[in-house]
């Protein structure tokens, strides 16, 4: 067993002691304290895993102090101990964030077990935030994967315009990693100790959208109790990032036109202009010159973002880039499933490469995780993946027949089945299908999960 760090807090010293001896022949390594007091000075100087807390302290509540654990320090698990078994007790703490809650005394037998299960999804957490960092919050050039000339040509002129304050407008299928440019582009940048604030155009309906985007104040609307800041004025100094603003209605595009051109604008309600110094980055998959022509999208509004454009490849035309992108992702997945996949075998990146990726890398994101969730050895094979991959492998030897295809779905939707146990919305969520669509399947081919 790797070693842990766990903090007893329990006034009753030889209880204490005796904990303690027991936990450190686990090999942890232990800390106690006598008092909350002397749990916090403990909790600032040692990275501690897991507590084990007594509820009724000289100097608080154990229970209390979960809940003010998980703002001050969300790392560290908690487990409650009680003299008296408390029903209410069991379940706040449980509310407020503990790992568990047992009796002293009778459920002695459980706390090494229960220590050990803590200690694991401490390092779990600890390996997924790691990933998380870098994986969708290092928004460097460096994260920006593959070797083909569309994907180097589009970093290059990236990093030509990162040092400007240029308007920076991103075209590409939904997908590509716009954001990831646009974010690149910000870190680059001056304003890189500034604030990056994004925003997608096509989430809000145009009143929504004006709120979020240009702020109110107080009585402005029904519901506006108080002065709101808006994204654009949150972005002050830094930059704003506009995806799908090919979505945006006319009547707002005026107003960004404003702020694009005398760097102010104004909140909803307001009568005085709010001034700002930001720099946009825009994005969409629309064609804009056609918007304009259609009379959809503002000529000078267009002129204002096109100030620098760079296309983004669809995926489809860089398969050689999907091997590099695949295994970049594989660990995080792998990690955040708790399963030891370390590899891919050559058929299954062979029927990656063939597939045609309408949904980008966000699709090849899914697939991969997927994929995970369903390999039951060290490498991803061709069998984790969804029905139509697996069928592509046969498209060479002739058409498939309704038999065929049906029984690959069905094996398919039966192994995501038993791996949610059953849970049907978590099932169609990894399915990429709607619900009503897998309740259809399960009726059709009389699937049941595997208990």
């Amino acid at each position: 067993m790797p070693t842990g760090i766990v903090l007893i807090v329990d006034d009753e010293e030889k209880l204490r002691t005796l904990l303690a001896r027991i936990i450190r022949l686990e090999g942890f390594v232990v800390f106690e304290a006598e008092n909350l007091k002397t749990a916090g000075r403990l909790l600032e100087k040692e990275e501690v895993d897991v507590i084990l807390c007594d509820v009724k302290l000289p100097d608080g509540n154990g229970v209390d102090f979960v809940a003010e654990l998980r703002t001050r320090h969300p790392a560290v698990e908690s487990i409650l101990l009680t003299a008296y078994g408390n029903i209410a007790d069991g379940v706040k703490a449980m509310k407020n964030g503990a790992f568990d809650y047992i009796i002293k005394g009778d459920d002695n037998d459980k706390i090494i077990p229960l220590l050990s299960r803590a200690f694991e999804k401490v390092q779990l957490q600890k390996r997924i935030t790691q990933l998380e960092r870098q994986v969708g919050q290092r928004y460097t050039f460096a994260n920006i994967l593959g070797q083909t000339p569309q994907i180097t040509e589009a970093i290059a002129l990236a990093k030509k315009v990162a040092p400007t304050d240029a308007n920076v407008l991103l075209l590409g299928e939904t997908g590509t990693g716009k954001e990831v440019f646009a974010q690149a582009i910000h870190h680059g940048s001056k304003r890189a100790a500034k604030p990056f604030m994004a925003l997608n155009c096509s989430a809000f309906g145009k009143e929504l959208l004006e709120s979020e985007l240009f702020g109110h104040k107080a009585g402005a609307f029904t519901g506006a109790n108080k002065d709101k800041r808006g994204l654009i004025e949150e972005a002050d100094l830094g930059t704003l990032f506009l995806d799908e603003i090919g979505e945006m209605h006319v009547d707002l595009q005026a107003k960004l036109l404003r702020v694009l051109e005398g760097n102010e604008f104004i909140k909803v309600g307001d009568t005085r202009p709010t001034r700002v110094n930001v720099r946009v980055i825009a994005a969409t998959n629309r064609d804009l010159q056609q918007e304009v022509d259609l009379g959809k999208f503002r000529e000078d509004l267009f002129y204002r973002l096109n100030v620098f454009t760079i296309s983004l490849p669809p995926l489809r035309n860089r398969k050689k880039d999907i091997p590099v992108i695949a295994a970049y992702y594989l660990p995080f997945f792998a990690v955040k499933s708790n399963k030891r996949v370390e590899g891919m075998t050559p058929g299954f990146l062979e029927q990656l490469q063939l597939h045609e990726w309408k949904g980008n890398i966000r699709e090849l994101k899914n697939i991969i995780e997927r994929a995970v969730i369903l390999a039951e050895g060290p490498e991803l094979t061709v069998e984790n993946l969804p029905a139509e991959f697996q069928a592509s492998s046969f498209r060479t030897s002739g058409p498939l027949s309704a038999f065929d295809m049906a029984s690959m779905e069905k094996l398919h939707i039966q192994r995501v089945l038993n791996h949610t146990k059953g849970n049907k919305t978590e099932a169609a969520r990894l399915l990429n299908i709607g619900l009503t669509t897998l309740y259809r399947k399960i009726e059709e081919y009389r699937l049941v999960p595997e208990t």
